[in-house]
């Protein structure tokens, strides 16, 4: 204990003091979170004493000396604790209304008392106390801030005291303008809105006003009482009971007719009832604003007495205004008595009228939407809805609309009344009614419960979706708040995703809480969405939180989030969306799990990654924010480890995986692994499985990695027994994506293998072949697949027209593939096109030792026949052609089509035209065929390749002109044509090239023959 002071006072130990003020300090800043106002501004206050608190604390612990600067400091913070202390109470136990009245007060209070404390901080003798150096830079900075702390009162606050000044000052009246005022203090202090609880909180308002009384706080009383009785005007406080009984006493006092205005409600200057009177210094009362007129015109005397005033000043004549308020009142109830007869007259224009007057009374004042009600006319407004007249409609939606504005109770009678299901029905007719319909939805929807209703009306969330659309601005603006309003309830948020309105429940995915999400996973992968509609969703941002589900969640958001992933993923353009969001560590992690997965999720997985693969734009892009790569060795070679584990579903899924990673021109990196993984071993197998889409996507596999030149790898794993089933999948399968891709396989097998030559004719292979070299139009297949069907067996006939042996040739002629290749000519692709003239190109060398001359008149005199009439033989081989025997091109009638192909963009199809048109200028029929090609319109398209060809075709196309040239008239006619391209050729032409076009020239007589050319 120390004595001091007068008296030899007993003080308390200066650690009891910092004890005390520790404990103050804690207890003052739980008092702040139970203020009613001014929350911000008293838990910044608390922020500053949770700063505070270590520094007193650290002072407790060093045992501070007791010296008089110490002890005066902390017990001036004492002090000031105990102000914010009870400042903190008062600001708990009083009224919220009279709180918020006071808040610039508060505001001051707890500035001044921030800043004391922060004065009280400084005297803290710090530099001579044993503290932390971090501590002293802390005590600084505090009492720094504290010092200069400023507090203003909140935006919202001085809004309502600036209308509560106005309102006083302007001594207004009325109920609108009490009712706005009274809602307002309510929402901000957080008092429910309900008749109930603002009675119970103005009665609570009033002892405020007797307790200032008590205190002889005259000029507060004085204050509360011009608030209490501005507020005392609204009509909110006052229950739907007691509003009925104060319209039926006014409709009463009318005796069922409207009361004309007295003499005295008249302005003598306007000739018009007042609405504002105002008494002048005559004592004379005047319209404010007619008066105010008739002075800042210049007079200075009253318009009736003309007595020169002795000032200007106007003040409110309160009982006159409310006299004609109370007038006014009387005759607005029976004029809304008198309204229902009309209403329900059945003719339209006097309903239409009925409408609008009833309209323009809501609008003119909140209690009059109450008396509507109470004369019970909601019902006869809402079956106004049905009239056949859209004018009558669209007024009555009006209406309806006006008298729910801030009114709960007349919102649930207008839904009870069947206003909403006729209302949605007003959506689908034309814009205008729609609008007032969508704006009355909207104004009802501001109920809670309403709003449930609304989104519960079938067809409902369609059309208001559909009217974000429309071409008026305001039923736009009001249907996409509706839709926000509607958002609120999940079952809603589905159905306008269902509608292609896809931003709340991305939203949902995005924030909401765990069910939620699962909620809006499950819709989204039921969902028939186009593909607008999975761009749109990817696009809003749903594809993270999904991918996010997959990753962290239970087995029941894995479930809903890969289901709906999986229906996303089918749009191509959404890949990039799925990798980014780093979709493939899950999907492979959930594939690869060794525990125990629900196998359906495996599935879904496994046909995300399949689709994720398939959409693929480029074979070096796939790279997830992870880092992670779905092509790396690893993730490959585990799923080529996973297809002999899987069931077939799980196996179609993985091979259209890795068939999308593979089947790109630029993955010939993914193909590499693929055949160093054992692929083609592991694949060859499946191509008996009995499951369809197992069995296409592993052939459509294989095809793929037996291609890049690696066909010879693909025959050493191809037995007799595979063959035999890639055969009968030509023969027998339904699917020509399927037969594409097996006749792909044979296509790319070494054609210098004779031994596998032989067992593909063992197998019926060639048979096959021909069998399927046809041109036809079905809907069983795309044409890209058809195209491709017909390319490859194309591709894979060369194997056997190329061997160059009899027999072959015979075989493949007599199963008709010539007039096959001929039609291929005409309607393939280039690239059939290219193949099927090399073909014909392999059966023409042929032709000139398998035709069969024609025997002479000589002959048959010396062998003692009779002369016959002589065949005419072939026009170019001069001797008995046929397609079956001698595989005669015009026999064929291919010359045509071959000439046509000439005309084809794609180099290599003109080439192999070029190649086959030139066997019929071989040996000593080559003059025929000269003329042959000439007379099928062939010399200018062969011309025109010299130019645009390639180097082969150039080559090809320079011999067979100068075969042609040497014939006069063709040398006349289209020499010419020729001439530029010729002598081009000799400068840039290849050295096979310049010097036949050299010789050309020279028969043009354009070269001499001795030029160094030749």
């Amino acid at each position: 204990m120390m004595r001091g002071g007068v008296g030899n006072v007993v003080l308390a130990p200066i650690s009891e003091v910092l004890a005390r003020l520790l404990v103050q300090a804690a207890k003052t800043v739980l008092a702040a979170k139970d203020v009613l106002i001014e929350r911000e501004s008293f838990n910044e206050l608390s922020s500053y004493l949770e700063r505070l608190r270590p520094i007193l604390g650290e002072l407790s612990e060093r045992s501070t000396n007791d010296t008089p600067t110490m002890r005066t400091a902390l017990e001036s913070i004492e002090q000031q604790l105990k102000v914010a202390k009870d400042l903190m109470a008062n600001c708990s136990n009083k009224s919220r209304f009279y709180l918020l009245m006071r808040c610039r007060t508060i505001v001051k209070q707890i500035q001044d008392v921030t800043r004391e404390l922060g004065r009280c901080i400084s005297m803290l003798p710090m530099a001579t106390l044993d503290v932390s150096l971090e501590t002293r830079r802390e005590t600084e900075e505090l009492m720094k801030t504290m010092g200069e702390a400023q507090f203003h009162a909140a935006v919202a606050e001085e809004e309502i005291i600036d209308k509560i000044e106005s309102g006083i000052r302007d001594r207004q009246t009325d109920t609108d303008y009490a009712n706005d005022l009274l809602l307002q203090i309510a929402k901000h202090v957080g008092v429910s809105v309900e008749p109930q609880a603002l009675k119970q909180e103005l009665k609570e308002f009033r002892k405020e006003k007797e307790e200032a009384l008590l205190r002889k706080n005259q000029a507060e009383a004085v204050q509360l009482e011009q608030i209490i009785a501005l507020l005392s005007r609204a009509d909110a406080a006052t229950t739907a009971t007691e509003k009925n009984e104060i319209y039926m006493k006014k409709r009463g006092l009318g005796g069922g007719s409207t009361l004309p205005p007295l003499f005295s409600f008249y302005c003598p200057i306007t000739r018009e009832v007042m609405d504002e009177p105002v008494e002048i210094a005559s004592g004379q009362t005047f319209e404010r604003t007619a008066i105010l007129t008739w002075f800042k015109s210049g007079n200075r005397t009253c318009p009736i007495t003309k007595v020169e005033l002795e000032n200007l000043e106007v003040k409110p004549n309160q009982a006159l205004r409310q006299s004609i308020e109370e007038w006014r009142e009387r005759n607005t109830a029976i004029s809304i008595s008198a309204i229902g007869p009309r209403l329900r007259s059945g003719k339209d224009q006097e309903v239409s009228d009925a409408l609008q007057e009833l309209h323009k009374l809501s609008e003119e004042k909140a209690q009059h939407r109450y008396w509507i009600a109470s004369e019970n006319l909601i019902p006869v407004l809402v079956d106004t809805l049905k009239n056949g007249n859209r004018s009558v409609r669209t007024h009555s939606l009006a209406t309806l609309k006006s008298i729910c504005v801030n009114n709960d109770d007349n919102k649930e009678a207008v839904a009870e009344a069947g206003a909403i299901e006729m209302a949605v029905r007003s959506l689908a007719r034309d814009v205008v009614e729609g609008g007032q319909a969508v704006a009355f939805l909207l104004e009802i929807s501001r109920s809670s419960k309403i709003c449930e209703k609304i989104g519960k009306v079938q067809g409902c969330i369609l059309l208001l979706v559909t009217m974000l659309n429309c071409e008026n601005p305001h039923a736009v603006e009001d249907a996409k708040q509706l839709l926000e309003n509607l958002s609120n309830n999940d079952q809603n948020v589905v159905q306008m995703a269902e509608a292609n309105h896809f931003q709340p429940l991305a939203q949902r995915l995005t924030e909401g809480a765990d069910m939620t999400k699962i909620l809006m996973a499950s819709a989204l992968s039921r969902m028939q969405l186009t593909d607008q509609g999975k761009a749109a969703l990817a696009k809003r941002g749903a594809i993270s939180p999904l991918v996010k589900m997959v990753g962290t969640g239970k087995l029941e958001a894995k479930t809903a989030a890969l289901g709906a992933l999986q229906n996303l993923s089918t749009l191509a353009e959404n890949r990039d969306y799925l990798i980014n969001a780093g979709a493939v560590p899950p999907l492979l992690q959930l594939l690869f799990s060794v525990t125990s997965v629900a196998m359906s999720l495996k599935e879904t997985a496994a046909a995300t990654l399949a689709n994720i693969a398939k959409s693929s734009t480029t074979a070096e892009t796939k790279i997830d924010t992870n880092g992670n790569i779905l092509e790396s060795d690893e993730t490959i070679y585990q799923i080529l480890s996973l297809l002999n584990l899987a069931g077939p579903v799980i196996q179609s899924h993985l091979l259209r995986a890795l068939l999308g990673m593979s089947t790109l021109p630029a993955a010939i990196s993914v193909r590499n692994k693929l055949r160093a993984g054992g692929a083609i071993q592991l694949l060859l197998p499946f191509c008996e499985a009995a499951d369809v889409e197992v069995r296409v996507n592993a052939v459509n596999l294989l095809y793929c990695i037996s291609g890049d030149g690696h066909g010879k790898e693909m025959s050493e794993h191809l037995g007799p027994t595979y063959i035999e089933a890639l055969v009968q999948l030509l023969n027998f399968s339904t699917r020509d994506d399927e037969k594409a891709a097996a006749m792909g396989i044979l296509e790319n097998l070494p054609s210098s293998d004779f031994h596998l030559t032989q067992v593909l004719l063992d197998a019926g292979a060639l048979h096959a072949i021909c069998n399927l070299l046809t041109v036809k139009n079905t809907n069983t297949s795309t044409r890209f697949v058809r195209n491709q069907l017909l390319e490859n067996t194309a591709g894979a006939l060369l194997r056997f027209t190329g061997a160059h042996e009899d027999n072959l040739l015979k075989t493949a002629a007599e199963l008709d593939v010539i007039p096959k290749l001929v039609q291929l000519l005409v309607a393939g692709t280039p690239l059939a096109k290219q193949r099927a003239a090399m073909a014909l190109s392999q059966f023409a060398e042929c032709t000139r030792r398998l035709t069969v001359p024609i025997a002479s008149d000589h002959a048959c005199f010396w062998l003692g026949c009779i002369p016959s009439k002589l065949e005419p033989g072939c026009i170019v081989h001069s001797g008995r052609c046929s397609v079956k025997g001698s595989f005669c091109l015009i026999a064929a009638e291919a010359l045509v089509p071959l000439v046509q192909t000439l005309e084809e963009r794609e180099d290599g199809a003109a080439e192999a035209a070029l190649g086959a048109l030139k066997t019929l200028l071989l040996g000593e029929h080559g003059e025929k065929g000269a003329v042959a090609i000439a007379d099928a319109q062939g010399i200018l398209p062969i011309i025109r390749v010299l130019t645009v060809g390639t180097p082969g075709a150039k080559e090809k196309a320079v011999s067979i002109l100068e075969r042609i040239f040497r014939i006069e008239k063709y040398r006349v006619a289209y020499g010419s044509q020729a001439q530029m391209s010729l002598i081009d050729l000799t400068q840039k032409g290849s050295i096979t090239t310049r010097p036949v076009a050299a010789r050309i020239l020279a028969h043009l007589n354009v070269l001499h023959n001795q030029s160094t050319y030749f």
